[in-house]
C-alpha cells in the first residue's frame, strides 16, 4: 500500500500538534492521576501495618475514588478520545479541498483511509501507554507494592483492550467523516451515538426486561422470574460496546470476580462451593471467562473500519 507510511507521518503530525490533542490528552490524564491519588492514599491508609493483599497493585485500577475508577472513567470517556481524532478526518480535507489533491498523488487511494485509521491507533496506543504507565509509577510511589508478572500481564492485557474499544469509536467517527460532508454534522452524530450507547442503551435494557418480565413484589419472590428478568437486561445492554469493554476490563483486571453476570442465585450446595473455591482466579481462567466479549470488541472494530473503506472506496473524490 503505497503511501500509507507518509499518511500516518503526516497524521500524526497533525494530531500531536493540535491543541485540542493536547487538551484532550492533559485533561484525560489529569482526571487519572487525581482519581489513583485518592485511590492510592485510601488504600494506603486502610492497609497500614497489615500484610499486603494479593493483586493489591491492581486495586488501583478498580477501586472506585471520588466518583469512579480508573477503568469505569476510560470505559467512559475513552470514546472521546477515538471522536475527536476521526470526527473531522475525511471532510476536513474536503471542506479544505485537499482530498482530490491527495487522490492525485502516487499513492494507492485506500492509503489515505488506512494512513488515517493507522495514525489514529497509535496515537491512541501513546496516549493509553503513557497514562498507564503514569499511573503505575503514582500508585508506585503510593503504595510501595511492586506488582507481579501477572498483575504486569494483566495491566498489558487491559491495555490492549482499551486500544480496540476506543479504536471502534475512531472507526464510527471516520466513518461519519465519509457520510457527511459538513464536520458540524459528523461531530454531532459521532456525540450521539457515543451518548445512545452510554446512556440509553442501559435505560432501555431495563425497559426491555420489564416489558417481558415485569418484576413487583409478587415476582421478586419467585427466582425463575428475576434470573429471566437479568437474563433479557444483560442480553439487551451487550449490544453497547462499553458493556463489552466492562465485563472484560473488569475480569481481566480483578482475578477475584470470576463472572460477568451481576445477579447469581445459589443454593446451599453452590455457596458450599464457592467457599471452597473462592480463590482468585489465574490470568488463563480470567482471559477464558471474557474472551467471548473480547472477541466480539476486536470483531466489531475491524468491522466497523471495513465499512469505512467500502464506503470511501466507492465515493468519487477527485471531482470533489
Amino acid at each position: 500500500m503505497t503511501g500509507v507510511g507518509t499518511i500516518v507521518r503526516k497524521e500524526l503530525e497533525d494530531h500531536f500538534s493540535s491543541y485540542r490533542f493536547v487538551i484532550l490528552f492533559a485533561l484525560i490524564t489529569m482526571v487519572s492521576l487525581i482519581t489513583t491519588y485518592m485511590v492510592g492514599i485510601s488504600l494506603r491508609d486502610e492497609l497500614g501495618g497489615i500484610a499486603k493483599p494479593k493483586f493489591i497493585f491492581l486495586m488501583l485500577f478498580t477501586s472506585t475514588g471520588p466518583l469512579f475508577s480508573l477503568v469505569q472513567f476510560v470505559a467512559f470517556f475513552g470514546p472521546l478520545i477515538g471522536l475527536v481524532l476521526g470526527f473531522d478526518s475525511i471532510n476536513r480535507e474536503r471542506s479544505n479541498g485537499t482530498l482530490s489533491k491527495l487522490a492525485s498523488q502516487p499513492i494507492y487511494r485506500d492509503a489515505i483511509v488506512n494512513g488515517k485509521f493507522l495514525a489514529g491507533v497509535v496515537t491512541i496506543i501513546i496516549m493509553m501507554s503513557s497514562i498507564l504507565l503514569v499511573v503505575s509509577g503514582l500508585g508506585l510511589a503510593l503504595i510501595g507494592v511492586v506488582p507481579g508478572i501477572e498483575e504486569v500481564w494483566r495491566i498489558f492485557i487491559y491495555l490492549i483492550i482499551s486500544v480496540f474499544y476506543i479504536s471502534f469509536w475512531l472507526g464510527i467517527s471516520i466513518l461519519f467523516s465519509i457520510v457527511f460532508r459538513s464536520i458540524a454534522t459528523s461531530a454531532l452524530a459521532t456525540l450521539a451515538l457515543w451518548i445512545f450507547f452510554s446512556f440509553f442503551i442501559s435505560m432501555g435494557a431495563s425497559v426491555v426486561a420489564n416489558t417481558f418480565v415485569p418484576i413487583n413484589q409478587t415476582s421478586r419472590e419467585n427466582p425463575e422470574a428475576v434470573m429471566k428478568h437479568a437474563k433479557i437486561q444483560r442480553a439487551v445492554s451487550l449490544i453497547s460496546p462499553m458493556q463489552l469493554y466492562n465485563d472484560s476490563t473488569s475480569i481481566i483486571i480483578d482475578p477475584t470476580r470470576k463472572t460477568t453476570r451481576s445477579l447469581i442465585l445459589m443454593g446451599p450446595i453452590e455457596q458450599f462451593s464457592l467457599k471452597r473455591f473462592s480463590r482468585p482466579l489465574n490470568l488463563l481462567q480470567s482471559i477464558t471467562v471474557v474472551i467471548p466479549h473480547i472477541i466480539t470488541l476486536i470483531a466489531i472494530t475491524f468491522i466497523c473500519f471495513a465499512i469505512s473503506y467500502i464506503v470511501f472506496m466507492k465515493q468519487e473524490i477527485r471531482s470533489i
